[in-house]
């Protein structure tokens, strides 16, 4: 019966607002949502199988849903999962570009401007029609740095000071709170009277500010970690989000069509999905390791176990419903499959109680069926397969779609949408993305090829560069030197202006394997002991390009060739030139023999040079 009631009461919160209102989050999503929540007649379904021996009968739409990871290949489990769950924290690029100093040389005359002094002239210009290649840059020189110990992988957490505990949870670093933070005081702190009206703006200003600010770092939070409870390690922050629950229901569901549910002990942030080739994937909280298809099979399994299953459950009999319920329904597990699963679930609070030792099966587990039922989407009841799934829980109208990428992504290219939603940006370039860089406290950058959104506080993203570590300190250095190699000169010709939709930019260019391989081997002999990179990169350069390059693809820089391009490669994209130095529009003429004539440089004649010789 309860689980009767759970499948009915999603049915009913799919299209509306966090208290069951109609309307509401569902708007331009509600196929969407559907597909994820919803059953439907006509949707093929999947025999549930029959109830194991202990009594825990699993969720037939989750069940369908681990069969489809187990099948799926890596990539389209990692889309599976951001689209089903919709758990993926926001991405973002942190500090601004600034422009580069003004060249020194002689700016050429008129008969003789190039293509290269009228983009020079134009990066001090409109900001949007400049390119990445040859615009602002946010180049900050890499330096040999001493080792440091190596922070902790998988989503950062939330910072805590056990002696002096802050009333409202930034995430800030110590002493750069960001420019958009409420400032934080201990709980213990005495409150400020306020200053005179005059002095200040009055009370009310006061109070509008300090709600504004509480607003904007409940909406960082929640893009940030879409599934916040009460003990959780951002419990600071989740009474600010029950505070302003209705404002925060309503411009999420205005700007992104994101449902919001907060209830007494958790809030849910029920994200959309992103498409396909979209990077989010799922890793193992404590050592980073990538969830496998199979892992997210054993998820998808073990929710399904626990949607209905008692509050105290030994281990022993949840395993033993899982391999009751694999040979119906599921594909065989790897070894270490189910305790990444019990990992994930374990970090957000569904589980307690789980032991070190996974093969423990004495261990008594603590389950948390309210959150349990809040981290998928729903059963996949209307999907006909996992490509279907993705690419329902991705639609939404122009507008909405394209808000949803620059919230959630580094960068969003125009060559890379559809030509409605390119039309949409196109028409609304500057208020679309203002209206969420002012909603999530970030800054606008809009440049020939696309828009990015950066937040300067480096706090909304799950991935940072540049970054502590061998990775990202390698990852950067590459891009960097890789962006100087085939960086297109200004007003060179589009080879691939149809495929951009006939955009002026180059929104891509090749970059050979050869390179690649070259550039690495070069950065690792000359960083690489100095600056003490990690033993098992240095002495395994295929980790090190693997790793590296999965780092940049992650963070929108660079992008696989498309699929059936033999040789498979990759490609260079124009936000890349972000990291790189200010490209030289104007360098210094030379002075050899075969150099081109500068009337403002001289240069002395080989028979000056022999009489001084002779004298």
């Amino acid at each position: 019966m309860e689980q009767q009631e759970y499948a009915a009461g999603a049915t009913q919160v799919a299209g509306g607002t966090a208290d069951g209102r109609t309307g509401g989050a569902g708007r331009s999503t509600t196929d969407a949502v559907a597909a994820v929540r919803g059953a439907g007649p006509d949707a093929p379904q999947v025999p549930a199988p029959a109830d194991s021996a202990d009594g825990l009968s699993p969720d037939p739409g989750l069940l369908r849903l681990s069969r489809w990871f187990a099948e799926a290949d890596p990539g389209t489990a990692d889309d599976l999962c951001a689209s089903s769950f919709g758990l993926y924290p926001a991405r973002h690029f942190g500090a601004p570009a600034e422009a580069a100093p003004a060249p020194t040389v002689p700016a050429p005359t008129v008969p003789e401007q190039t293509a290269a002094g009228a983009a020079a002239g134009a990066a001090a210009g409109g900001a949007a029609d400049v390119s990445w290649w040859h615009g602002p840059t946010a180049h900050a020189a890499a330096a040999l740095r001493a080792r440091e110990t190596r922070p902790a992988r998988g989503l950062r957490r939330a910072r805590r000071d056990v002696d002096n505990p802050p009333v409202v949870r930034s995430g800030a670093k110590p002493g750069s709170p960001g420019r958009h933070r409420k400032p934080e005081r201990s709980r213990g702190a005495a409150a400020v009277p306020p200053g005179p009206a005059g002095a200040t703006g009055g009370a009310g200003t006061q109070d509008r500010s300090a709600a504004a600010a509480e607003q904007r770092i409940a909406a960082r939070l929640l893009l940030a970690h879409p599934l916040v409870t009460a003990s959780g390690p951002h419990a600071d922050g989740f009474p600010l989000i029950r505070r302003h629950r209705d404002w925060l229901t309503e411009r999420f569901d205005t700007l992104l069509g994101y449902r919001l549910v907060v209830g007494p002990w958790h809030a849910r942030l029920c994200k959309a999905g992103l498409g396909p080739g979209a990077t989010r994937r799922l890793e193992h909280p404590a050592t980073g390791e990538p969830f496998t298809p199979g892992g997210y099979a054993q998820l998808a399994l073990v929710l399904a176990l626990l949607v209905d299953a008692p509050e105290q459950l030994p281990l022993g009999r949840l395993r033993a419903a899982v391999r009751a319920a694999e040979p119906g329904a599921v594909p065989a597990a790897a070894p270490g499959d189910l305790a990444m699963a019990l990992a994930a679930l374990a970090d957000w609070q569904v589980l307690t109680g789980v032991p070190a030792d996974p093969a423990d099966e004495d261990a008594v587990l603590t389950v948390d069926r309210e959150l349990a039922r809040a981290v998928p989407a729903g059963p996949p009841a209307l999907a006909a397969d996992a490509a279907d799934l993705i690419h329902r829980a991705a639609e939404a109208e122009p507008g909405t779609a394209v808000r949803r990428r620059l919230a959630e992504t580094p960068a969003v290219l125009v060559a890379d949408l559809p030509e409605d939603q390119r039309a949409w940006l196109r028409e609304h370039r500057h208020s679309g993305p203002a209206a969420l860089a002012e909603f999530l406290g970030l800054e606008a950058e809009s440049r020939a090829e696309g828009v990015a959104l950066l937040d300067p506080a480096e706090e909304l993203t799950d991935l940072v560069l540049p970054g502590p570590g061998t990775l990202a300190h390698a990852a950067l250095l590459l891009v960097e030197r890789l962006v100087e190699e085939v960086r297109p000169l200004p007003g060179e010709p589009e080879e691939d202006a149809e495929a951009a939709g006939g955009e002026p930019a180059v929104p891509v260019v090749p970059v050979p394997d050869a390179l690649i391989d070259g550039v690495l081997g070069d950065i690792a002999d000359e960083y690489g002991l100095p600056a003490g990179w990690r033993r098992d990169y240095l002495a395994d350069r295929t980790a090190l390009r693997r790793d590296a390059l999965d780092l940049l693809h992650r963070m929108g820089l660079i992008t696989p060739t498309p699929r059936g391009t033999r040789p498979p490669g990759w490609l260079l994209r124009a936000p890349a030139a972000r990291y790189a130095p200010a490209a030289d529009l104007l360098p210094t003429p030379g002075t050899g023999r075969h150099s081109r004539r500068d009337p403002a440089v001289t240069i002395p004649s080989p028979a000056g040079e022999r009489a001084e010789q002779r004298a």
